[in-house]
């Protein structure tokens, strides 16, 4: 097999970018808070369980994941989970989202907690729409009454998207009084939609910022917009020079995000995708910083960030040591996979669906691989790994009774790839290999070795993979009847390429 190694660590660079990656991976829609001496941030998940991931850092710029929102979904919603806002007010902390409602459509809904790690009360739905109620942002007005604003999904069945605003009860149980509209999609630039409000206070101005236009996908076209007034209620009046934030060389479609203060400076998180690797590593979490015109209006800064220290995004190898499985696997919200860690190994209860049951992790670059060892002695189930799109759309190579079978699942349909039959004895190495995020081939090793072999000489045609809202993962399968489990002793992915 010819070889060529490309080698990459993610840098960051503080001196290098006006943009500043903080959020490397699939981090849709992020939202920060300051919280003592720390900042609090979490993301859209959409079908990805479990649901929103609650992170924290010292400096804006190195985070790391201490919890999630919703480890069991709540009883209303069922898939959906976009566009998490943080919020801390009364020594309370809440969290606002939309999900979709069962039988219904999107809905508001709210979650409290004492810390920002939770454990989170779900007080339920606030505002359900007929057309859907999403990305809500809680304010309060120049008297100190709490109110929510949000945006009535419109877009969805082409119409425009009103943002709206209206009174909360302190208990934030119930919306009171009567909505009104602030502003809508009326510029050209913003195309079917504006979205994503969050406003901060500064002087005689409340500013808006929002997103508009595509969010998502290879043909998105986001960017962010700047709307001020001097009440909360309006009149409310757009940046003549909007957007104010598009494409750079390297990020593109940058929006919905949400403004901090560190240090006397103003900063913006929000998400864009990397123009390289796109949809296949999803929208990521950026920081820049931004500052007031003298003529009263918003600017982003084109000087370097200079918020904390550069970042590294270390190699993952999961070697299943702790009581629990790391904080980092992720599920879809129609499958609750059953898996315990014994022994320093994964157990995953097998399902017979066409996905069988599985577990995927983020991937940072189009260009990885990863590796699962199998064991084989405790194994009643197929196993392997596989990328995955979701529960309908992924490629697998999955071992069983001494055959490895690669098989594309698209739109809920499989298909055999190749049927390959080997001997191993007590353990197995199944290696995927991924370049460009979507050129997938697999290999194995049957000892501990470095020599693997290859399975597909032809690369797999993966392009078709991610939603259209979420970047592809990586992971382990079990596919099998009932009582039937598949066992890893370890896994990992590295940020390089072996051909």
């Amino acid at each position: 097999m010819k070889a060529f190694i490309a080698i990459f660590i993610l840098l960051v660079s503080v001196a290098a970018r006006t943009q500043q990656l903080v959020l490397p991976g699939d981090y849709p829609d992020p939202s920060v808070v300051k919280i003592g001496d720390s900042y609090y941030a979490s993301a859209t998940t959409s079908n990805w369980a479990p649901a929103f991931p609650v992170l924290q850092s010292k400096d804006l710029v190195s985070w790391k994941t201490i919890g999630h929102v919703f480890l069991k979904l709540p009883d209303w919603a069922d898939y959906y989970f976009w566009a998490p806002e943080i919020s801390y007010d009364n020594g309370k902390v809440y969290m606002y989202y939309a999900a979709h409602k069962k039988g219904g459509n999107l809905c508001l809904g709210v979650a409290s907690a004492d810390k920002p790690e939770g454990p989170y009360t779900d007080h339920g739905p606030l505002m359900c729409q007929e057309v859907g109620s999403i990305d809500a942002f809680p304010i309060r007005d120049e008297k100190g009454k709490l109110h929510l604003i949000w945006k009535e999904d419109g877009n969805s069945v082409n119409k425009p998207t009103p943002i709206w605003i209206m009174e909360m009860n302190e208990e934030r149980t119930k919306l009171i009084g009567e909505k009104k509209e602030l502003f809508r999609n009326d510029a050209k630039w913003e195309g079917n939609l504006v979205e994503g409000v969050s406003i901060v206070r500064e002087g005689e101005y409340y500013y808006a910022f929002y997103a508009a236009a595509a969010c998502c996908g290879a043909a998105c076209t986001y960017g962010v917009g700047i709307a001020r007034s001097k009440q909360l209620m309006g009149p409310w009046e757009k940046y003549d020079k909007n957007p104010v934030l598009t494409n750079s060389d390297e990020w593109i479609c940058p929006g919905h995000g949400t403004p901090v203060k560190k240090d006397g400076r103003n900063y913006f998180l929000y998400h864009a995708y990397d123009k390289k690797d796109n949809i296949f590593t999803g929208r990521q979490g950026l920081l820049i910083e931004y500052r007031f015109t003298q003529d009263g209006w918003i600017e982003f800064i084109r000087e370097p960030v200079t918020a904390g220290t550069p970042i590294t995004v270390p190699d993952v190898r999961d070697g299943f040591k702790g009581a629990s499985l790391s904080g980092q696997w992720q599920w879809s919200v129609f499958q609750q996979p059953e898996f315990r860690i014994v022994n320093k190994e994964l157990h995953l209860q097998a399902l017979p669906a066409a996905s069988g049951a599985f577990l995927g992790h983020k991937t940072v670059k189009a260009n990885y691989f990863a590796t699962a060892k199998l064991n084989l002695r405790r194994s009643t189930a197929a196993a392997g790994v596989a990328v995955i799109g979701d529960e309908n759309n992924m490629v697998s190579a999955l071992y069983e009774n001494g055959v490895i079978r690669i098989t594309q699942l698209k739109e809920g349909k499989e298909t055999e790839l190749g049927r390959y039959s080997i001997l191993p004895r007590k353990q197995l190495q199944l290696r995927v290999l991924v370049m460009d995020g979507n050129k997938i081939m697999f290999l194995y090793n049957k000892t501990n070795g470095r020599n693997y072999q290859v399975l597909n000489m032809q690369p797999i045609d993966g392009s078709y993979l991610p939603p259209w809202d979420r970047a592809l993962r990586v992971g382990v399968v079990a596919k099998g009847g009932s009582g039937s489990k598949a066992v890893f002793s370890n896994f990992s992915i590295a940020n390089k390429i072996i051909e």
